[in-house]
C-alpha cells in the first residue's frame, strides 16, 4: 500500500474478490467504483430526502410495484434496498482492513429509477477512520483515532447518525417497531463481517466477535434491538460449518407461508436449520 493511495480505495479492493460484496457506488476523483445508473429519474440525498418527507411515499411506491404487501417484511426490503451496501462498505471494510468509512447523511445517495425502484447507493466522501498503526496515516482523507476501540465509536456513531433518521421515517410510516428495524441492521452488521471470514477460511469466531463490538458501538451511539444474533456451528471441524442465526425475524415468510421460516430466522428450529445447512455443504447447489 503507497501513501498516494486513497485509504478508502484500500477497503474498496480488500472487499471486491469476495464471492458476495454488495458495494455501493463512490462518486470521488480518488477512488475508482462508479457504475452507470440507466433510467435514473431523481437522485435522493439521505438528508434531503427525509426532511422532504419522501420516504412514505417512496415506501409505498416500491411496495405497490414489486411487493412484498405485509408491512414487516416491507420494511426490511425497504431497508435492504438503501443500506445493505453502506453496511457492507463499514462492516466488511473493518473486518478486512481495520479501517472505518465514515458515513454521513449529507454524502449518502440514491438513485430511484424509471422502474420504480432504487438503484445501487453513491457515496460521495472519501474520509475513512484508522488507528495510529495504519499506514495511511498522514493522508488527508485519513481520520486518526486512538485506538480500535475508538474505530468503533466513531464509526456507529456515523452510521447511527445517517440511518437513524431513514429508520425513523420509516417506523413514523409503517409502524414497525424501532427494535426490528434497528435488528436488521445489527444483524447483518454482523453476518457482513461473517460472511468474508466464512469465504477466506479465516476464523469465524473471532470475525463474530469484532462484529459483537461494532454491534456494541451501534448500541451505545443509539441502535435499539431486542436481541442480538448469535453464531451458529452446524458441522464441527469443517472449514465452513458455522453459520450464524439473526436476532431479529425479517418477517419474509408473512408474505410466503409455503417458503416458512429462512435458515437464518430466530423462529426456526435448530435442529430444522442445522440439518438444512449440512445439506448446503453436500450439495452446494442447493444453497441460495
Amino acid at each position: 500500500m503507497t501513501m498516494t493511495q486513497a485509504p478508502l480505495q484500500a477497503v474498496v479492493d480488500a472487499c471486491a474478490p469476495l464471492k458476495f460484496a454488495p458495494l455501493p457506488d463512490i462518486r470521488i476523483k480518488r477512488v475508482s467504483s462508479v457504475r452507470e445508473h440507466p433510467g435514473s429519474e431523481h437522485w435522493y440525498r439521505t438528508d434531503l430526502m427525509v426532511a422532504e418527507g419522501v420516504i412514505g411515499p417512496l415506501f409505498d411506491q416500491l411496495v405497490a410495484q414489486h411487493g412484498p404487501g405485509h408491512k414487516l417484511p416491507a420494511s426490511t426490503h425497504f431497508l435492504r434496498a438503501l443500506l445493505r451496501e453502506p453496511i457492507f462498505l463499514d462492516s466488511a471494510g473493518l473486518y478486512l482492513t481495520g479501517r472505518a468509512v465514515l458515513l454521513d447523511p449529507e454524502h449518502l445517495w440514491f438513485p430511484w429509477l424509471s422502474s420504480g425502484t432504487f438503484g445501487t447507493p453513491t457515496i460521495t466522501s472519501s474520509r475513512v477512520a484508522v488507528t495510529p498503526d495504519d499506514p495511511a496515516v498522514g493522508h488527508p482523507d485519513a481520520v486518526v483515532v486512538q485506538d480500535e476501540a475508538a474505530l468503533d465509536r466513531l464509526a456507529a456513531e456515523h452510521m447511527v447518525r445517517t440511518f437513524a433518521p431513514i429508520i425513523d421515517a420509516v417506523h413514523a410510516h409503517t409502524r414497525v417497531g424501532l427494535r426490528t428495524l434497528w435488528g436488521w441492521v445489527l444483524d447483518i452488521v454482523h453476518f457482513y463481517m461473517l460472511n468474508p471470514a466464512r469465504f477466506l477460511g479465516q476464523d469465524a469466531e473471532d470475525a463474530w466477535k469484532r462484529a459483537g463490538r461494532l454491534g456494541d458501538a451501534l448500541i451505545e451511539a443509539g441502535a435499539v434491538t431486542r436481541a442480538r444474533p448469535r453464531l451458529f456451528p452446524f458441522w464441527d471441524n469443517h472449514p465452513r460449518g458455522t453459520w450464524a442465526v439473526r436476532g431479529t425475524c425479517c418477517f419474509d415468510y408473512k408474505d410466503d407461508p409455503e417458503h416458512g421460516f429462512c435458515t437464518t430466522c430466530p423462529l426456526k428450529c435448530d435442529a430444522d436449520r442445522r440439518a438444512e445447512l449440512q445439506e448446503w455443504i453436500r450439495n452446494p447447489a442447493l444453497a441460495p
